[in-house]
């Protein structure tokens, strides 16, 4: 096993537990949702939201990739690292009984609270998927938006979870995460003991350094906006970005 790979274990252990403490009646707080910066984190992104209790209690987001991605009616909807659905079963409510949402995590017990909240909601157009966000288990050009909610800096190889994204989206599809950004003045130092105190079990990016990977991957019309200050130089942030309608030309 390698040291990504057991980096990456280490996260899933992480949570899996956290979902079992919600599926026993309990309210997690990992490290992203528990300091609350300015009310962005965990559940207080949604306020007003008409979704089961038990995946409101279970978020833990650092904002609401759904009010920017803007899923529509008849769309296909992909969440990376769905956790307990919430996202995936807001998402089902826009895309309406002719659209279909898919929540890829890989933490069996995150899957079963998913599946649950899904079954309490009713939710008939949803479908949990077990799987890493580095290998998404869909073929190529099914979805029209790809979302994720702070997930993106849980992975050991960030480069090729926004490929795979790519790979999934239909031409003129649109990628919508919210995520947390480091700021571009911290030492390493400091860098990685923000990450640790936050959350960020395997790093963050800066703005510069998320528009650099997605550009290479080949997304265009590249949006990163900061939202709210998770504090030691950390803070959350917006990341959009569509994928080409047509390849680029060749030089």
């Amino acid at each position: 096993m390698t040291d990504s790979d057991a980096r990456r274990d280490l996260t899933v252990q992480r949570y899996s537990g956290l979902a079992r403490l919600a599926i026993a009646g309990g309210t997690p707080l990992d490290g992203e949702a528990g300091s609350g910066a300015e009310g962005c984190f965990g559940p207080a992104a949604y306020t007003g939201a008409e979704a089961p209790e038990a995946a409101l209690r279970a978020s833990l987001g650092c904002g609401n990739p759904l009010a920017v991605a803007d899923p529509a009616p008849g769309e296909t909807v992909l969440d990376l690292g769905s956790g307990g659905g919430l996202d995936v079963l807001l998402s089902a409510r826009r895309v309406g009984p002719a659209g279909r949402v898919y929540g890829l995590d890989a933490s069996p017990d995150m899957l079963a609270l998913a599946r649950a909240n899904a079954a309490q909601a009713g939710a008939a157009n949803v479908e949990f998927l077990h799987g890493h966000i580095e290998d998404v288990p869909l073929p190529d050009a099914t979805v029209d938006v790809v979302i994720s909610n702070c997930v993106v800096n849980l992975s050991t190889d960030k480069a090729r979870v926004l490929a795979e994204a790519l790979r999934v989206l239909r031409p003129g599809g649109r990628l919508g995460i919210s995520d947390v950004i480091a700021d571009p003045d911290l030492d390493p130092a400091r860098r990685a003991a923000a990450e640790q105190q936050v959350g960020c079990a395997n790093g963050t990016l800066t703005a510069d350094e998320y528009r650099h990977l997605l550009t290479t991957t080949g997304f265009t019309d590249i949006r990163i906006t900061p939202t709210a200050d998770a504090g030691q130089g950390l803070r959350s942030a917006i990341v959009q970005a569509t994928k080409p309608a047509r390849p680029a030309a060749r030089r």
